[in-house]
């Protein structure tokens, strides 16, 4: 389940950059989203909403949680799965 919520997660992400017209650079794990990715916070708050769409989870119900990078937010979804 984690390899497939990380590559769900890079998938997403990667949809949304090339969504926006923008070259998208390669997405991994430890990609950043606002350093190392052409992403502003409206961008990352779309993603949240596709992957709570797509997932039916929220990890952010109770209140925000920080995360910088893909695993990061990976580790918040996998936590709601334990």
């Amino acid at each position: 389940m984690t390899t497939d919520i990380t590559a769900l997660i890079i998938q997403e992400t990667e949809n949304l950059i090339r969504a926006k017209g923008t070259e998208c650079p390669p997405v991994s794990a430890d990609s950043r989203f606002l350093q190392d990715l052409p992403m502003d916070s409206l961008d990352l708050a779309t993603l949240l909403v596709t992957l709570e769409l797509i997932l039916a989870k929220d990890p952010f119900r109770d209140g925000f949680k920080t995360f910088h990078s893909v695993e990061e937010l990976s580790a918040l979804y996998r936590a709601m799965a334990s």
